[in-house]
């Protein structure tokens, strides 16, 4: 017998507000299908707000709880089963950010959790990564956020280690960054790849993506570490708004693409890696599978 499961992930980044509702499948017989029902994406940038004045302006907290009810109506409207909402480094960092779960619970009726980095890598690794680049492999997974970074090392289909660093994309906008955090994120990149030999780099967040098809590669097909550095020197060529008329870039990417190529870019330097897959998958995917396995249990 056919059975079909709805789920939806929210997740609160420093750049945007994103909604997933996923469609399960499950036939006899025959493996359990994902699908991408539909992905809503506001690009609020409360990070803009945190990383320089430590508060949520009343601004973008009435953004954030407009769109959370309107994600409240969507998600009412496909019928959902179940639901999590996962706020990361700007609400974390916020010192109103228990304050806004609040008011998002009081006036759009959804519960917000503030994950920290871990739990953050802990629940992207539940996409089953290794499924899509393989059990055999050591990969380092990179996904880069406005606020934070998550490195997380697999080998052989297993976790060997994760970390979050402060490296995101506003936050280096808005100069919040010093040396010592990039030096910090490069010695822990080493140090935990040091004893493999070959390693490849998986890429997610919304910036890799964007890069990715512009590629206009198959699915599947890495990037090497000389196109990304090709890229990255032309994005530096242009302006600001060249990269929105040259690149179709939207106004919130073209400005945050460039320090998250730095980032991509240095971990495949860091890791020895020559290539990045970019399976396109982030929290929101994690956050779906996690649910869907929760409902097994």
């Amino acid at each position: 017998m056919l059975s079909i499961k709805k789920f939806a992930a929210i997740d609160i980044g420093s750049n945007a507000v994103r909604l997933l509702i996923s469609t399960i499948t499950e036939p006899d017989n025959k493996p359990v299908t994902f699908k991408k029902t539909s992905l809503v994406r506001v690009p609020i940038r409360l990070g803009q707000d945190v990383f320089t004045k430590a508060y949520i302006s009343d601004e973008n907290s009435q953004r954030v709880v407009d769109t959370m009810k309107a994600f409240g109506l969507l998600m009412k409207s496909h019928k959902i089963e179940s639901y999590r909402a996962c706020a990361t480094s700007a609400m974390r960092d916020a010192k109103n950010g228990d304050a806004m779960v609040n008011l998002i619970s009081k006036e759009a009726n959804i519960d917000i959790e503030i994950i920290d980095g871990s739990d953050e890598a802990f629940i992207i690794a539940a996409s089953d990564l290794h499924t899509l680049v393989g059990n055999n492999k050591t990969y380092l997974y990179v996904d880069v956020g406005g606020g934070s970074t998550e490195f997380t090392l697999f080998s052989n289909g297993k976790t060997i280690d994760s970390r979050s660093f402060k490296l995101g994309t506003v936050r280096i906008l808005n100069n919040t960054i010093n040396n010592d955090v990039w030096e910090e994120a490069e010695a822990w990149v080493r140090f935990i790849t040091k004893p493999y030999s070959r390693i490849e780099m998986v890429g997610s967040g919304g910036n890799i993506n964007n890069i990715f098809k512009s590629s206009n590669k198959k699915l599947g097909n890495p990037l090497s570490y000389l196109y990304l550095s090709s890229y990255y020197q032309l994005l530096n060529s242009l302006t600001y708004e060249e990269r929105i008329s040259e690149l179709s870039l939207n106004e919130d990417r073209a400005d945050v693409i460039i320090p998250a190529t730095k980032i991509y870019l240095s971990a495949m330097k860091w890791s020895r890696s020559k290539s990045v897959h970019v399976p396109k998958i982030g929290l929101v995917d994690g956050i779906i599978k996690s649910l869907y396995n929760n409902s097994k249990v």
